[in-house]
């Protein structure tokens, strides 16, 4: 049951995950006034199943998340976990997506606090040809920016594709990704073989925003701006699907964090048009919010992580090291999903995202530190990834013994040269 798709076999395909930070473990670990809470909930646009819930369309999500949201809970990214982008079929699960929601611990001084939840809007908006493009992505900031000056906060997007089968038989189901396949897409049923149509694409962007009753909205959520940052990323393909990237994630986003921005949202042009050369690099842009106040500087923390899916569920994912590094005030703004396909030595399906975190910087010394430079680890380890995660030093460890991967952050052995960002791979 390969799909074609080769099993991970070299060693850093097969770890858990990379890390990249600002910061060292001693640091990452520090207390801080906040601590949050996360919620990770899946959703299928194609049926339920026992941890998967069901939505006709990602446009249902304020409905469905509503029930969190009484509890103090928002939404801070959402995004497909598979992405069958270059492709000439699309994958199992190409219809499940992931919503993260977040909210600071309740305490005392909290609850005592007048707090007003916002509500979460969603808008589709219609987009010009069969692809994102540069142009089309800074049309659509600046209409996120009309839309702010109006009193709301962007949270992100998700790109939907909805398809209509020539032949008159019924409309495929809605379809998302950040960049939508240039191949007509097919649908696959339970033994994998693929019937074939024609379909003429109809994209829309799926624009999430929180608003608020007038008066209620924080001070700081109401005249946000958000702006482009570039990125770019070095990778490998097997013909025009991409097989593996680099990006130098901290170089991309110091920057910004050093402003005290914070990164919402990612477009990245995945597709090659026909006739064209396979490029060796990719393109696309962040998107960074502004708040109106002077929020202080971010540090960050980008990790690579492989997500498993075994059967019609999510095995493993970036899920138990989010929790861990929650209690240290670290917020999840953004994760990139890839198209990265692969099986694990076991046969599941695995794909590989980029998660985005950031925390204010702690005092003056931490901002002279990490003005001075930025020190980058990472870490490769273990065969296969486990679901299983027990703790040590405060840590998640991925399958049984293998080390954390944060573990070696503490060595405090990474004093890369002035002004240049450096990544160890043990």
């Amino acid at each position: 049951m390969g799909c074609g798709l080769r099993k991970l076999e070299d060693p850093e395909d097969s770890s858990p995950g990379k890390i990249y930070s600002t910061l060292k473990r001693p640091q990452v670990e520090t207390k801080t006034d906040t601590v949050y809470e996360y919620v990770l909930l899946d959703f299928s646009l194609e049926g339920s199943r026992p941890t998967v819930q069901y939505v006709a369309s990602l446009s249902e999500l304020p409905q469905a998340l509503q029930p969190y949201y009484t509890q103090g809970y928002v939404l801070t990214a959402l995004h497909p976990i598979i992405l069958s982008v270059g492709r000439t079929r699309s994958l199992p699960f190409s219809l499940l997506y992931r919503a993260i929601l977040a909210r600071p611990r309740p305490s005392k001084q909290t609850a005592s606090m007048c707090h007003s939840v916002p509500v979460l809007r969603v808008e589709e908006w219609p987009l010009p040809g069969d692809s994102l493009t540069g142009d089309t992505v800074r049309a659509l900031i600046d209409r996120v920016n009309s839309s702010a000056r109006g009193g709301v906060r962007f949270i992100g997007s998700v790109l939907q594709q909805v398809s209509g089968v020539s032949n008159g038989r019924v409309h495929s189901p809605k379809r998302g990704c950040r960049s939508p396949p240039r191949t007509p897409p097919q649908t696959p049923p339970g033994d994998r073989e693929l019937e074939e149509h024609t379909y003429s694409p109809d994209l829309r962007l799926l624009v999430f925003f929180h608003s608020w009753a007038p008066g209620c909205a924080p001070l700081d959520s109401l005249g946000c701006q958000y702006h482009q940052g570039a990125l770019s990323m070095r990778v490998s393909r097997k013909g025009q699907v991409v097989s593996s990237l680099e990006a130098d994630w901290l170089e991309l986003t110091a920057a910004y964090y050093r402003k005290g921005w914070s990164l919402v949202d990612s477009f990245v042009y995945w597709d090659t048009p026909k006739g064209e050369p396979v490029p060796r690099s990719l393109e696309g842009l962040f998107v960074y919010e502004e708040r109106s106040t002077a929020p202080p500087a971010n540090d960050t923390i980008v990790v690579e992580q492989w997500t498993v899916i075994e059967g019609s569920n999510v095995k493993t994912d970036y899920g138990p090291l989010l929790h861990t590094l929650a209690e240290f005030g670290w917020l999840l703004t953004c994760v990139l999903p890839t198209p990265i396909i692969r099986h694990d030595s076991d046969g599941n399906l695995a794909t590989k995202q980029v998660v985005f975190l950031q925390r204010p910087v702690r005092g003056q010394t931490a901002v002279q530190q990490r003005n001075k430079s930025l020190s980058v680890h990472s870490e490769v380890s273990s065969r296969s990834v486990s679901r299983s995660v027990s703790r040590i030093g405060g840590f998640p460890v991925f399958g049984g013994g293998y080390p954390s991967s944060l573990s070696h952050l503490e060595e405090g052995g990474f004093e890369p040269d002035e002004g240049k960002a450096e990544v160890t791979c043990m």
